[in-house]
């Protein structure tokens, strides 16, 4: 240990993409991170490029929805760091399928991916956590409102807002705060090739939202980190966009 931090925080889904940038932010915040990575490549990937961190950064390679997944990585967190303050569940896969589309063994595969490894990392963390530790879970705007040709993805997405919320109740009298970030569409390499192939229909969502633009995975991290660090204490429960304004609210060009 380099002595920066005391602070650790377990980001799963870390090897690319928005979960790369928040785990970067974490360690650029002078945390000690966990990289939880079911791509070897990715994992080795992150870990070569942020080497400089030391013994501030560990990865694991797992697959967060594989049986007892939750307790191997809080595992490996304690033997490498101790117990962790901040478990940041990011993991996920997104689709693109209608419901009628989508067959039984799918809907199963997204809704355990999406939701059901987030409800078993989050009930391991309520006896695992550092005293006032915290969940911050990555939702998406689609669970707030749905979106055409994703129906499990949306419908799991849903499920982890209310179970945000859920156990923010059962769960803030023992000190563990609970809050989700819903990112609008942002830009990653695993969204490129579907941002490609609907052009249209991103720059309907762009042209509507006010900022004008389309989200960065730094722009998640930034608001990850906030609800993770002690700058966001007595917040609980909450469920935060991270859009643009796109579901706040939207932009019309100035009408003649």
């Amino acid at each position: 240990m380099n002595g920066q931090s005391t602070q650790t925080a377990i980001v799963t889904g870390a090897g690319s993409g928005i979960g790369r940038a928040i785990a970067i932010r974490f360690l650029g915040g002078g945390w000690r991170v966990l990289a939880a990575e079911k791509d070897s490549a990715g994992l080795k990937s992150l870990l070569d490029e942020q080497a400089g961190a030391g013994e501030r950064l560990a990865g694991f390679e797992c697959d967060v929805a594989a049986e007892g997944a939750a307790d191997r990585i809080f595992d490996k967190c304690e033997s490498a760091f101790g117990k962790a303050d901040c478990l940041v569940n990011n993991a996920g896969k997104g689709n693109a399928k209608e419901a009628t589309s989508t067959s039984d063994a799918d809907f199963q595969f997204f809704v355990d991916l999406n939701l059901g490894s987030v409800f078993r990392l989050s009930r391991t963390a309520v006896d695992r956590l550092a005293p006032q530790g915290n969940v911050v879970n990555i939702a998406s705007v689609f669970g707030m409102t749905g979106f055409r040709g994703s129906a499990p993805y949306s419908a799991a997405k849903a499920g982890v807002i209310g179970l945000t919320k859920q156990m923010a109740s059962d769960y803030g009298r023992k000190g563990i705060r609970f809050n989700a970030v819903c990112p609008g569409i942002t830009v990653t390499a695993g969204t490129a090739e579907r941002i490609q192939s609907n052009k249209w229909l991103i720059e309907a969502m762009v042209g509507t939202a006010p900022l004008g633009r389309l989200g960065q995975p730094e722009d998640i991290a930034e608001a990850v980190f906030f609800l993770g660090s002690k700058a966001a204490s007595y917040v609980s429960g909450v469920v935060l966009p991270v859009d643009g304004g796109w579901t706040g609210t939207h932009y019309y060009p100035d009408l003649a």
